[in-house]
């Protein structure tokens, strides 16, 4: 009996090393897969959700904006003093990116469906949402992807970088990215909030990325505007959600064809 356990364990080790060998990234794509529950229908133990697809005749839009009142809190500015390839792409002080408020409207405020799609799943969306290395910096600070659906990181700096994912329950990766180097291309298969990424080379650099399970999100921009397009009529909860202010909740009811108007308003 012990002779065929350790045989077993001995050939899953050698599979392993070969899947790892032969695309090891692709292996544990395949993996993270199965184990978030995006596998196929067909395989066992994969959860039964139904799959709609949205009529846009009579598809609804949220818009709105995400308002800041009271003194913003005040950070030290990015000292990339260690790093004089990094200082010379910049004129002066370069301010901090964690609270963006101008004229009163806040930027990077993830607003996403938070209730009222269970049950359900979505194509995943085809456009791919982009993250640049710009300036020493990452732009945009926030960003939000539906799961499997890819984001491309570009690096426009003459120096090297490296791209560090720290997920909690999707895998950790770090990649380096020369100057000019092609895209990374990545889909998290796995819902999550709040991935943080940094840079191994330049430790200020930080930006934070959203992984939903359905594509019913957006990000405030410099102007605080938002939309949310495609939704199917129904009554939903959306959730305002903020590194430093945290989270909001608005509860609405939305007809077909329908565009509502959602208003967030967060304060110092």
């Amino acid at each position: 009996m012990h002779r065929i356990v350790v045989a077993a364990l001995a050939a899953s080790a050698i599979l392993l090393a070969l899947a790892w060998g032969c695309g090891g990234d692709d292996y544990f794509e395949e993996y993270d897969a199965r184990s978030s529950g995006t596998a196929a229908s067909g395989e066992a133990g994969a959860p039964v959700a139904e799959m709609v697809t949205v009529d846009p005749a009579t598809a609804a839009t949220v818009t709105g904006v995400v308002t800041f009142s009271g003194d913003a809190p005040r950070f030290p500015p990015v000292n990339m003093s260690a790093e004089p390839d990094c200082v010379r792409l910049h004129g002066g002080r370069v301010p901090s990116d964690r609270v963006v408020v101008n004229d009163g409207k806040l930027q990077h405020v993830l607003v996403w469906v938070s209730g009222g799609l269970e049950g359900k799943q979505f194509p995943v969306r085809t456009d791919a949402v982009n993250l640049d290395q710009d300036g020493c910096i990452y732009k945009p600070h926030v960003v939000a992807v539906q799961m499997g659906q890819a984001i491309n990181i570009t690096n426009s700096d003459p120096t090297t970088h490296n791209v560090h994912p720290l997920p909690r329950e999707n895998r950790e990766w770090n990649k380096s990215q020369t100057s000019g180097a092609p895209a990374i291309e990545y889909a998290f298969p796995r819902a999550e909030m709040k991935i943080a990424v940094k840079c191994n080379i330049h430790p200020w650099m930080q930006a934070y990325i959203h992984v939903m399970e359905h594509p019913y999100f957006a990000v405030s921009g410099a102007d605080g505007t938002f939309e949310i397009g495609n939704l199917p009529p129904g009554t939903y909860t959306l959730q305002a959600v903020h590194e430093q202010f945290g989270e909001q909740e608005a509860q609405i009811t939305i007809g077909a064809s329908e565009t509502q108007e959602v208003a967030f308003a967060f304060a110092g």
